[in-house]
């Protein structure tokens, strides 16, 4: 019993985690459940609109985990601000948060629009499947073109989304996550099929509807942030200056900063893999994305989960509530691994059949569902790994969660999956596998870290 007791909670601790966490799985339910309605729409135009869509998804995500790699690392200043009551130092975060997002919107839109095609030829490879790369390339293309007027919009409902969070308030973006995909699919349905008079618009009314998405979830969320200003002081004035003092900038920076690399450079990793696997072709690529949609959907327990790690301990460890903070974390780290292993078992009995739900070539399909399954086995392993980052993460041991994170699937991840393929010759069955064997490494690694204690600090102590 007494063995229990350090890793299950009582009947409060479960409801202030699921108070938490719940509002956050809902909203990344709901995007991830209408993502996958988005592929099986445009999985239903062909492989090589589906396999172009995945594409420039794979591109876009680097910029994506990018930006939230800034203003993660700004938040943990944020939720750690919160547990002192210090509305000035969240003023300073979103400052910080304003004026990272603008440099990395001007990077990304000089790159994207420079560089298009070059990058899009670095998924498409010459192979035995009978895929057609230059209309997937001409998809791809057009399709990226309309998803760069999207990226604002974005960005800014980021920017109060995650300070809504990071302070305690994480139904209003659920809401507004859920009025923004409901659009999504809306207009999805209008515009890539041609109904209610609308023109079938293919892939670039993909595109379009994903575009009206961001703009309506941006305004949502800044209607409720100026009906409610009463109950969020901290927003108040927060950008009629943007003086930061020099040592809080210091701090984020330093402590932050690696969060914005770490996540950029995993999300690179992570697009590195799918070029790893689009040697194989483009039926791979296809069956890929149709995996990586569903799994989307199958770890939001063990993602969101990893959230509340970062916003409940934050707080604690800015209150200087040390104790109460390791007990804490162990039964959240357990919580989260009882949930994977349950949604991991639902999913490998389901996850073959899946993907017959989509129209595309019988080779994709049956990769699809050897994916899935594989990932399936693997969710408690993903589920440890990321609890543990996110409490590594909520003590700002940042450079940590960054060589553990992104230098490990760049310099340990990326090179095994390319060796396979090119030194090794080995099938994408054995090569998909392996790959996932080796995030046990970091399970491992996460586990020492957690046990010894280097997160258990206040980074905004006076």
């Amino acid at each position: 019993m007494d063995f229990l007791k350090k890793f299950v909670g009582d009947k409060a601790f479960y409801k202030m985690t699921l108070t938490v966490a719940v509002p956050i799985m809902i909203q990344n339910f709901i995007t991830n459940f209408v993502s996958m309605l988005d592929n099986l729409m445009v999985g239903s135009l062909g492989t090589e609109q589906m396999s172009g869509v995945s594409i420039v998804n794979q591109l876009l995500f680097v910029f994506n985990l990018a930006i939230f790699g800034a203003l993660s690392g700004a938040g943990i200043f944020t939720a750690q601000f919160h547990g002192k009551n210090d509305n000035d130092g969240i003023r300073y975060t979103l400052r910080y948060k304003l004026i990272v997002s603008v440099i990395l919107l001007a990077v990304a839109f000089s790159v994207f629009l420079l560089f298009d095609e070059a990058l899009i030829n670095l998924y498409l490879h010459e192979s035995n499947d009978s895929g057609d790369i230059a209309l997937t390339l001409s998809f791809a293309k057009d399709y990226l073109k309309v998803m760069l007027l999207g990226i604002i919009p974005f960005c800014i409902a980021q920017i109060f989304s995650s300070t809504l969070r990071e302070t305690g308030e994480t139904v209003a973006p659920m809401v507004a996550g859920f009025i923004a995909v409901a659009t999504n699919c809306a207009f999805n349905w209008v515009l890539i099929f041609g109904k209610l008079g609308f023109p079938a618009l293919g892939v670039i009314g993909a595109a379009t509807a994903t575009v009206i998405s961001r703009y309506v979830e941006c305004v949502v969320i800044l209607f409720f942030v100026v009906k409610k200003k009463h109950r969020f002081p901290y927003f108040k004035g927060a950008f009629t200056r943007f003086s930061i003092p020099k040592k809080v900038f210091k701090d984020i920076t330093f402590k932050g900063m690696p969060l914005l690399f770490n996540e950029f450079f995993w999300s690179l990793g992570m697009s590195l893999l799918s070029m790893a696997y689009s040697l194989y072709g483009i039926s791979v690529v296809a069956g890929y994305s149709i995996s990586s949609t569903v799994m989307n959907l199958a770890n939001i327990a063990f993602i969101s989960l990893g959230s509340s790690i970062g916003i409940i301990i934050g707080k604690q460890l800015g209150a200087n509530q040390f104790k109460e903070a390791v007990d804490t974390d162990r039964k959240l780290i357990a919580f989260s691994a009882f949930l994977s292993a349950v949604i991991g078992i639902i999913v490998f009995l389901i996850g073959d059949k899946i993907p017959f739900l989509y129209n595309t070539t019988e080779e994709s399909k049956e990769l699809a569902g050897y994916f899935i399954r594989v990932c399936a086995l693997f969710i408690p392993v993903h589920s440890f790994a990321n609890a543990t980052y996110f409490t590594i993460r909520s003590g700002g041991k940042t450079l940590i969660t960054f060589l553990m994170d992104s230098v490990f699937i760049m310099c340990v991840s990326v090179p095994i999956a390319f060796s396979l393929y090119y030194i090794f010759n080995l099938p994408i069955h054995s090569t998909f596998f392996i790959v996932q064997c080796i995030d046990l490494i970091k399970v491992v690694i996460g586990i020492v870290l957690v046990k010894k204690k280097v997160w258990l600090n206040n980074i905004v102590a006076e």
